[in-house]
């Protein structure tokens, strides 16, 4: 039997080895065997306990960040990858902090300094102006999303002019995705960029 990851489950949830077995499988019945078992029910137990917690609360669940995508290091040329730390307070509360840095693929020993999130978007805003955008696909999906939230307007309110899209500022708009959207949104305007962008020692720049 080829030991994949769900043969193993199967292995380790078999009451057989503990000396029970259901017959017919399904049917609810079950029968202490007549064979020696190799462990104990308590072990059996325990095991079960592990896997369940194990599966209800992933240990290494994989993360997602909006920026890890768009980067390469500039000092070696590795991706950029992210993690996340957690701030305790005395006071009951926690803040949650977004590092970026070198995935040191290229170069074990790239001395290319990680920077937190709340300090890369101001950088990315800023770059914005000079970025090559794919205008006309951001332009109609904004489009299509406002009109969306016009018409719900329009039929709470009312208001025949709060129907009505005007033009659309597309690089101010990204500028307000880069600092208020979801992961999905930042990646969505991530998709429409043609620049390549460089992560220096806490500096972002054009390629």
């Amino acid at each position: 039997m080829h030991l994949s990851l769900g043969n193993i489950y199967r292995i380790l949830e078999a009451h057989f080895y503990y000396g029970r077995f259901e017959f017919p499988k399904g049917s609810g019945v079950w029968y202490n065997g007549s064979h020696q078992p190799i462990i104990t029910k308590e072990l059996f137990d325990l095991v079960q306990e592990k896997i369940k917690s194990q599966v209800l609360e992933p240990k290494y669940a994989q993360k997602e960040f909006a920026f890890t995508k768009i980067m390469t290091c500039g000092l070696c040329g590795s991706g950029i990858t992210a993690d996340e730390k957690f701030k305790h307070q005395k006071n009951g509360n926690t803040h949650r902090y977004v590092y970026y840095k070198c995935t040191r693929i290229k170069d074990h020993f790239c001395p290319n300094a990680l920077i937190n999130e709340d300090d890369l978007i101001p950088q990315l805003q800023s770059l914005v102006d000079d970025l090559d955008m794919q205008i006309v696909p951001l332009r109609e999906k904004i489009t299509e999303e406002l009109k969306r939230v016009k018409k719900f307007e329009h039929m709470l309110l009312g208001n025949k002019n709060s129907a009505v899209v005007k033009d659309i500022d597309i690089r101010n708009y990204a500028k307000f995705i880069l600092q208020e959207g979801s992961v999905e949104e930042k990646r969505e305007f991530i998709r429409c960029l043609k620049s390549h962008i460089v992560l220096t020692d806490r500096k972002v720049s054009l390629r």
